[in-house]
Protein backbone atom coordinates (compact mmCIF):
# COMPACT_ATOMS: atom_id res chain seq x y z
CA UNK A 1 0.00 0.00 0.00
CA UNK A 2 1.43 3.24 -1.05
CA UNK A 3 1.94 5.51 2.32
CA UNK A 4 2.81 9.53 1.93
CA UNK A 5 4.71 11.47 4.46
CA UNK A 6 3.68 14.72 5.42
CA UNK A 7 7.24 16.96 5.32
CA UNK A 8 6.75 19.09 8.23
CA UNK A 9 5.89 16.51 10.14
CA UNK A 10 8.03 12.90 9.52
CA UNK A 11 5.98 11.32 12.10
CA UNK A 12 2.80 11.42 10.80
CA UNK A 13 1.93 8.72 7.87
CA UNK A 14 -1.40 8.75 5.58
CA UNK A 15 -2.46 5.99 3.71
CA UNK A 16 -4.03 8.17 0.45
CA UNK A 17 -6.38 5.16 -0.25
CA UNK A 18 -7.86 5.74 3.20
CA UNK A 19 -8.09 9.15 2.86
CA UNK A 20 -9.63 9.21 -0.60
CA UNK A 21 -12.33 6.99 0.89
CA UNK A 22 -12.56 9.29 4.04
CA UNK A 23 -12.98 12.28 1.67
CA UNK A 24 -15.88 10.74 -0.88
CA UNK A 25 -17.71 9.45 1.84
CA UNK A 26 -17.94 12.83 4.43
CA UNK A 27 -21.26 14.18 4.19
CA UNK A 28 -22.21 17.71 4.59
CA UNK A 29 -26.09 17.16 5.26
CA UNK A 30 -28.75 20.50 4.39
CA UNK A 31 -31.02 20.98 7.77
CA UNK A 32 -33.88 22.21 5.62
CA UNK A 33 -34.09 20.01 2.51
CA UNK A 34 -32.15 17.21 3.95
CA UNK A 35 -30.56 16.90 0.38
CA UNK A 36 -26.44 15.70 1.53
CA UNK A 37 -22.98 17.09 -0.80
CA UNK A 38 -19.65 15.74 0.02
CA UNK A 39 -17.06 18.21 0.24
CA UNK A 40 -15.83 17.66 -2.96
CA UNK A 41 -19.11 19.08 -4.68
CA UNK A 42 -19.35 21.66 -2.16
CA UNK A 43 -16.17 22.77 -3.67
CA UNK A 44 -17.14 22.48 -7.26
CA UNK A 45 -20.51 24.44 -6.27
CA UNK A 46 -18.63 27.35 -5.09
CA UNK A 47 -16.35 27.60 -8.14
CA UNK A 48 -19.67 27.32 -9.60
CA UNK A 49 -20.59 30.89 -8.33
CA UNK A 50 -17.26 32.25 -8.57
CA UNK A 51 -17.72 31.73 -12.93
CA UNK A 52 -21.18 32.69 -12.76
CA UNK A 53 -20.80 35.95 -14.14
CA UNK A 54 -18.19 35.31 -17.08
CA UNK A 55 -19.29 37.67 -19.54
CA UNK A 56 -18.03 40.82 -19.20
CA UNK A 57 -18.65 43.55 -21.63
CA UNK A 58 -15.51 45.39 -22.48
CA UNK A 59 -17.00 48.53 -22.91
CA UNK A 60 -18.71 49.51 -19.76
CA UNK A 61 -17.93 46.11 -18.07
CA UNK A 62 -21.29 45.11 -16.96
CA UNK A 63 -20.94 41.15 -16.15
CA UNK A 64 -23.88 38.59 -17.58
CA UNK A 65 -24.58 34.61 -16.67
CA UNK A 66 -25.18 34.12 -20.29
CA UNK A 67 -23.50 35.09 -23.39
CA UNK A 68 -27.10 35.71 -25.16
CA UNK A 69 -27.58 38.38 -22.60
CA UNK A 70 -23.98 40.01 -23.62
CA UNK A 71 -25.22 40.18 -27.24
CA UNK A 72 -28.45 41.73 -26.35
CA UNK A 73 -26.44 44.44 -23.96
CA UNK A 74 -23.82 45.01 -26.60
CA UNK A 75 -26.92 46.85 -29.02
CA UNK A 76 -27.17 49.13 -26.32
CA UNK A 77 -23.69 50.53 -27.30
CA UNK A 78 -23.67 49.49 -30.99
CA UNK A 79 -27.22 50.85 -31.66
CA UNK A 80 -28.33 47.82 -33.64
CA UNK A 81 -31.70 47.20 -33.80
CA UNK A 82 -32.38 44.14 -35.88
CA UNK A 83 -36.47 43.29 -35.81
CA UNK A 84 -38.25 45.88 -37.22
CA UNK A 85 -42.31 46.27 -37.36
CA UNK A 86 -43.69 45.69 -40.61
CA UNK A 87 -46.52 48.46 -40.14
CA UNK A 88 -44.28 51.39 -39.39
CA UNK A 89 -40.48 50.73 -39.53
CA UNK A 90 -40.25 50.78 -36.42
CA UNK A 91 -36.86 49.00 -35.04
CA UNK A 92 -36.30 47.34 -31.62
CA UNK A 93 -32.93 45.55 -29.91
CA UNK A 94 -34.99 42.61 -28.75
CA UNK A 95 -37.52 40.62 -30.40
CA UNK A 96 -40.21 40.76 -27.20
CA UNK A 97 -40.02 44.27 -27.42
CA UNK A 98 -41.09 44.22 -31.39
CA UNK A 99 -43.97 41.86 -30.42
CA UNK A 100 -45.06 44.13 -27.61
CA UNK A 101 -45.14 47.11 -30.11
CA UNK A 102 -47.48 45.28 -32.56
CA UNK A 103 -50.05 45.60 -30.37
CA UNK A 104 -50.28 48.96 -30.69
CA UNK A 105 -51.24 48.01 -34.30
CA UNK A 106 -53.38 45.08 -33.95
CA UNK A 107 -55.23 46.55 -30.60
CA UNK A 108 -54.38 43.52 -29.07
CA UNK A 109 -54.18 43.58 -24.65
CA UNK A 110 -54.15 40.42 -23.46
CA UNK A 111 -53.07 41.32 -19.54
CA UNK A 112 -56.04 42.09 -17.71
CA UNK A 113 -56.19 43.77 -13.88
CA UNK A 114 -57.99 41.38 -12.00
CA UNK A 115 -59.23 44.11 -9.82
CA UNK A 116 -60.89 46.90 -12.51
CA UNK A 117 -60.62 44.67 -15.82
CA UNK A 118 -58.62 47.69 -17.25
CA UNK A 119 -56.65 45.44 -20.05
CA UNK A 120 -53.35 46.27 -21.18
CA UNK A 121 -50.54 45.03 -24.27
CA UNK A 122 -47.73 44.08 -21.38
CA UNK A 123 -47.52 42.84 -18.15
CA UNK A 124 -45.03 45.65 -16.99
CA UNK A 125 -47.86 48.14 -17.62
CA UNK A 126 -49.98 46.04 -15.74
CA UNK A 127 -48.40 45.63 -12.54
CA UNK A 128 -47.38 49.40 -12.40
CA UNK A 129 -50.85 49.78 -12.73
CA UNK A 130 -51.73 47.06 -9.64
CA UNK A 131 -49.80 49.54 -7.47
CA UNK A 132 -52.92 52.28 -7.99
CA UNK A 133 -55.19 49.42 -6.06
CA UNK A 134 -52.49 48.11 -3.56
CA UNK A 135 -50.90 51.53 -3.07
CA UNK A 136 -47.32 49.77 -3.50
CA UNK A 137 -44.37 52.37 -3.75
CA UNK A 138 -41.31 49.86 -4.14
CA UNK A 139 -38.85 52.65 -4.91
CA UNK A 140 -37.83 55.35 -2.06
CA UNK A 141 -35.57 58.02 -2.26
CA UNK A 142 -32.38 57.40 0.05
CA UNK A 143 -32.47 61.35 1.04
CA UNK A 144 -35.64 62.18 1.86
CA UNK A 145 -37.39 59.02 1.95
CA UNK A 146 -40.30 59.63 -0.59
CA UNK A 147 -41.72 57.01 -2.32
CA UNK A 148 -42.74 56.12 -5.88
CA UNK A 149 -44.82 53.32 -7.83
CA UNK A 150 -42.10 53.16 -10.69
CA UNK A 151 -38.47 53.25 -10.82
CA UNK A 152 -38.21 56.38 -13.66
CA UNK A 153 -40.25 58.45 -11.20
CA UNK A 154 -37.41 57.61 -8.60
CA UNK A 155 -34.63 58.92 -10.42
CA UNK A 156 -36.87 62.05 -12.14
CA UNK A 157 -37.22 62.82 -7.96
CA UNK A 158 -33.22 62.58 -7.63
CA UNK A 159 -32.67 65.36 -9.35
CA UNK A 160 -34.44 67.63 -6.68
CA UNK A 161 -31.32 66.73 -4.63
CA UNK A 162 -28.80 66.46 -7.26
CA UNK A 163 -29.84 69.79 -9.47
CA UNK A 164 -29.45 67.72 -12.50
CA UNK A 165 -31.20 69.26 -15.53
CA UNK A 166 -30.40 67.20 -18.23
CA UNK A 167 -32.77 68.50 -21.05
CA UNK A 168 -31.87 72.06 -22.76
CA UNK A 169 -33.91 73.70 -24.91
CA UNK A 170 -31.82 74.55 -28.13
CA UNK A 171 -33.53 77.96 -28.57
CA UNK A 172 -32.91 79.96 -25.11
CA UNK A 173 -30.50 76.95 -23.02
CA UNK A 174 -33.55 76.58 -20.53
CA UNK A 175 -32.57 73.07 -18.75
CA UNK A 176 -35.12 70.67 -17.06
CA UNK A 177 -35.22 67.47 -15.44
CA UNK A 178 -37.98 65.75 -17.12
CA UNK A 179 -38.12 65.26 -21.22
CA UNK A 180 -41.81 66.31 -21.25
CA UNK A 181 -41.61 69.38 -19.77
CA UNK A 182 -38.59 70.41 -22.00
CA UNK A 183 -41.40 69.72 -24.97
CA UNK A 184 -44.09 71.58 -23.62
CA UNK A 185 -41.49 74.54 -23.14
CA UNK A 186 -40.72 74.84 -26.64
CA UNK A 187 -44.08 75.68 -27.55
CA UNK A 188 -43.45 78.66 -25.69
CA UNK A 189 -41.27 79.38 -28.95
CA UNK A 190 -42.88 77.54 -31.45
CA UNK A 191 -46.16 78.45 -30.50
CA UNK A 192 -47.82 75.29 -30.85
CA UNK A 193 -50.80 74.37 -29.46
CA UNK A 194 -52.46 70.88 -30.17
CA UNK A 195 -55.15 70.94 -27.12
CA UNK A 196 -58.29 72.37 -28.29
CA UNK A 197 -61.34 73.51 -26.59
CA UNK A 198 -64.65 71.49 -28.07
CA UNK A 199 -66.95 74.34 -26.87
CA UNK A 200 -65.33 77.76 -27.52
CA UNK A 201 -62.59 76.06 -29.82
CA UNK A 202 -59.82 78.10 -27.82
CA UNK A 203 -56.21 76.27 -27.79
CA UNK A 204 -53.30 75.59 -25.47
CA UNK A 205 -49.88 74.55 -25.32
CA UNK A 206 -50.38 72.10 -22.55
CA UNK A 207 -53.24 69.51 -21.69
CA UNK A 208 -53.68 70.79 -18.04
CA UNK A 209 -54.37 73.87 -19.10
CA UNK A 210 -57.42 73.04 -21.35
CA UNK A 211 -58.94 70.76 -18.18
CA UNK A 212 -58.68 74.11 -15.98
CA UNK A 213 -60.43 76.74 -19.48
CA UNK A 214 -62.79 73.34 -19.16
CA UNK A 215 -64.20 74.88 -16.01
CA UNK A 216 -65.28 78.36 -17.47
CA UNK A 217 -67.54 76.32 -19.54
CA UNK A 218 -68.65 74.06 -16.70
CA UNK A 219 -68.58 75.84 -13.72
CA UNK A 220 -66.78 73.44 -11.62
CA UNK A 221 -64.95 74.33 -8.86
CA UNK A 222 -63.48 71.15 -7.39
CA UNK A 223 -61.79 73.37 -4.95
CA UNK A 224 -64.85 74.47 -2.88
CA UNK A 225 -64.68 76.53 0.08
CA UNK A 226 -64.70 73.49 2.89
CA UNK A 227 -61.84 71.98 0.66
CA UNK A 228 -58.06 72.57 1.65
CA UNK A 229 -57.61 75.04 -1.50
CA UNK A 230 -59.86 77.89 -0.68
CA UNK A 231 -58.01 81.17 1.13
CA UNK A 232 -58.26 80.69 5.01
CA UNK A 233 -58.37 84.67 5.28
CA UNK A 234 -60.86 86.04 2.60
CA UNK A 235 -62.64 83.04 1.51
CA UNK A 236 -62.03 82.65 -2.15
CA UNK A 237 -61.42 79.91 -4.06
CA UNK A 238 -59.77 78.94 -6.82
CA UNK A 239 -59.62 76.30 -9.11
CA UNK A 240 -55.98 75.26 -9.07
CA UNK A 241 -53.52 74.68 -5.94
CA UNK A 242 -51.06 76.99 -7.30
CA UNK A 243 -53.12 79.77 -7.90
CA UNK A 244 -54.00 79.48 -4.15
CA UNK A 245 -50.48 79.51 -3.31
CA UNK A 246 -49.75 82.64 -5.13
CA UNK A 247 -53.01 84.16 -3.97
CA UNK A 248 -51.65 83.39 -0.31
CA UNK A 249 -48.18 85.65 -1.20
CA UNK A 250 -51.02 88.72 -1.75
CA UNK A 251 -51.51 88.29 2.24
CA UNK A 252 -48.23 87.75 3.47
CA UNK A 253 -46.00 90.04 1.40
CA UNK A 254 -44.15 87.01 0.13
CA UNK A 255 -41.73 87.60 -2.90
CA UNK A 256 -39.82 84.33 -3.39
CA UNK A 257 -39.01 84.85 -7.16
CA UNK A 258 -35.92 87.22 -7.56
CA UNK A 259 -34.57 88.87 -10.19
CA UNK A 260 -30.78 87.93 -10.68
CA UNK A 261 -29.82 91.12 -12.12
CA UNK A 262 -31.67 93.83 -9.87
CA UNK A 263 -32.79 92.19 -7.35
CA UNK A 264 -36.37 93.04 -8.25
CA UNK A 265 -38.78 90.37 -6.28
CA UNK A 266 -41.87 88.99 -7.42
CA UNK A 267 -44.78 86.56 -5.88
CA UNK A 268 -45.19 84.62 -9.15
CA UNK A 269 -42.24 82.99 -10.79
CA UNK A 270 -44.25 84.08 -14.82
CA UNK A 271 -43.67 87.68 -13.58
CA UNK A 272 -40.25 87.26 -12.61
CA UNK A 273 -39.75 85.73 -16.38
CA UNK A 274 -41.53 88.78 -18.03
CA UNK A 275 -39.90 91.11 -15.66
CA UNK A 276 -36.15 88.99 -17.17
CA UNK A 277 -37.18 90.42 -20.69
CA UNK A 278 -36.91 93.65 -19.96
CA UNK A 279 -32.88 92.76 -19.43
CA UNK A 280 -32.82 90.25 -22.01
CA UNK A 281 -34.22 92.43 -24.78
CA UNK A 282 -36.25 89.58 -25.67
CA UNK A 283 -39.18 90.40 -27.74
CA UNK A 284 -41.00 86.52 -28.01
CA UNK A 285 -44.47 88.20 -29.53
CA UNK A 286 -44.96 89.54 -32.69
CA UNK A 287 -47.41 91.45 -34.87
CA UNK A 288 -48.66 89.46 -37.89
CA UNK A 289 -49.48 92.13 -38.95
CA UNK A 290 -46.26 94.87 -39.02
CA UNK A 291 -43.80 92.84 -37.76
CA UNK A 292 -43.86 95.20 -34.59
CA UNK A 293 -42.95 92.19 -31.65
CA UNK A 294 -43.13 92.68 -28.13
CA UNK A 295 -41.93 91.55 -24.51
CA UNK A 296 -45.57 90.34 -23.15
CA UNK A 297 -48.55 89.06 -24.84
CA UNK A 298 -50.75 91.50 -22.59
CA UNK A 299 -48.32 94.73 -24.80
CA UNK A 300 -48.70 92.74 -28.51
CA UNK A 301 -53.01 92.35 -27.18
CA UNK A 302 -53.24 96.06 -26.68
CA UNK A 303 -51.01 96.98 -30.01
CA UNK A 304 -53.29 94.39 -32.35
CA UNK A 305 -55.83 96.68 -31.45
CA UNK A 306 -54.79 99.97 -33.52
CA UNK A 307 -54.90 97.70 -36.39
CA UNK A 308 -58.52 96.65 -35.21
CA UNK A 309 -59.66 100.06 -34.77
CA UNK A 310 -57.88 101.35 -38.00
CA UNK A 311 -59.71 98.64 -39.67
CA UNK A 312 -63.42 99.86 -38.14
CA UNK A 313 -62.51 103.93 -39.05
CA UNK A 314 -61.84 103.05 -43.14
Amino acid sequence: MEKYTETNSPEKIFDMSTAETKLKSENVKCDTSNISFTKKNKKSNKETKQRAKSYCCKVCCSSFTQEKQLLLHMRTHTGEKPYSCEVCGSAFAQKSNMVTHMRRHTGEKPYSCEICEASFADKATMVKHLRRHTGEKPYSCEVCESSFTQKSNLLIHMRAHTGEKPYSCEMCASTFTQKSNMVSHMRTHTGEKPYCCEVCESCFAQKSTLVIHMRVHTGEKPYSSDSSYSCDLCASTFTQKSNLVSHMRTHTGEKPFCCEICESCFTTKQNMLRHMQRHSGERPHSCEVCAFSFAQKSDLSRHMRTHTHREIKC
